[in-house]
């Protein structure tokens, strides 16, 4: 309870201010001047009408699909709040510049969405999303009109669309091998962006959160953001994380787990914050066990460790993707 009341007040500290606290502000560079507009920013941004945005299906269909459900059967495959367990509401609201979601469209023409978060990166053009997202984009995967969009809110691009870079997609080699089940420890992914269509870096026009790992499963207050897929706007929600032990085979794993109201489709890969001096810091993404959660209530991560180092380190140094495996497909 004292945690509890002591998140709530944080948040409404912060929704008073109307600016971020304790130095939460968007930390955009200044110093780099746009190259030129960018053609490849400018054709994605006619393809991706109002009309199309608000049509995209999420990637993630089974997120939340099973509202109303509690953990208290002790199957498996039930991953709900647990009896009389509080759970965070949340709100529409019109979002922060360093949160976003991305479109493509899938090998049928069929508009798809998953959220992300920009990181901070030397190249200043990082995506952070979930494996499960991107996982079909790299390599020499088709990237089928992808691109990002910051603060995506009310059929509003405010700072334009970013392309993926072609071979810009970075899901670990661990994923693609094992499968988004088997491998929910490493659900996680980096996509490099291009210019948007001023010519303009993702991080120069934004900001950046910074990529913490290694920091355990224990983090208050967590300030959580996704897109659901079809909505307006995107969602907020204040919140902690605790450790979850999987208890299905099928998704091996130890996993960050946070209780959030209203989290669907669409909300896969957006970011779980916390304060952090200048800025805010990303300790997880919506995604890992069952890919992100079975229930609307209840989101988790894949832990950030040293493979989420790694792959980072990849996507920042431009290392070439992994791919899918022949077995595996994409």
């Amino acid at each position: 309870m004292v945690l509890r009341a002591r998140i709530l007040r944080y948040a409404a500290v912060c929704a008073a201010a109307l600016l971020p606290c304790a130095g939460l502000a968007a930390n955009a560079s200044a110093d780099s001047a746009p190259a030129g507009p960018n053609p490849v920013a400018g054709r994605l941004d006619a393809y991706w009408t109002p009309g199309r945005m608000a049509a995209a299906l999420p990637t993630d269909a089974l997120k939340g699909s099973e509202a109303g459900t509690t953990a208290a059967t002790g199957s498996p495959t039930v991953d709900g709040p647990r009896p009389g367990e509080y759970i965070p509401p949340s709100r529409s609201f019109d979002g922060i510049p360093q949160a976003g979601t991305f479109f493509w469209t899938d090998a049928t023409g069929t508009g798809r969405t998953c959220s992300g978060s920009v990181v901070r990166s030397p190249g200043h053009d990082l995506v952070l999303s979930a494996g499960h997202c991107l996982k079909g984009y790299a390599g020499t995967s088709p990237r089928r009109h992808l691109g990002f969009v910051p603060q995506y809110h009310d059929a509003l691009k405010p700072f334009g669309i970013f392309p993926v870079r072609t071979d810009g997609v970075y899901v670990s080699q661990q994923y693609y091998d094992l499968g988004e089940h088997a491998g929910a420890a490493y659900d996680f992914a980096f996509a490099v962006t291009e210019p948007n269509q001023d010519g303009t870096r993702l991080q120069d026009a934004v900001g950046g959160v910074r990529l913490l790992t290694g920091t355990g499963y224990y983090h208050a207050p967590v300030r959580m953001i996704g897109y659901p897929a079809g909505a307006e706007k995107p969602l907020e929600c204040w919140s902690w994380t605790t450790e979850w032990v999987s208890d299905d085979p099928a998704d091996p794993g130890t996993f960050p787990r946070i209780a959030c109201d209203a989290f669907v489709g669409g909300t896969s890969g957006g970011p779980m914050l916390v304060p952090w001096p200048g800025g805010w810091a990303v300790i997880g993404v919506i995604g890992g066990y069952h890919t992100g959660g079975n229930t609307p209530q209840i989101s988790y991560s894949a832990y950030f460790g040293t493979a989420t180092q790694a792959l980072y380190q990849a996507a920042i140094t431009g290392e070439p993707p992994a791919e899918p495996t022949a077995a595996t497909g994409p």
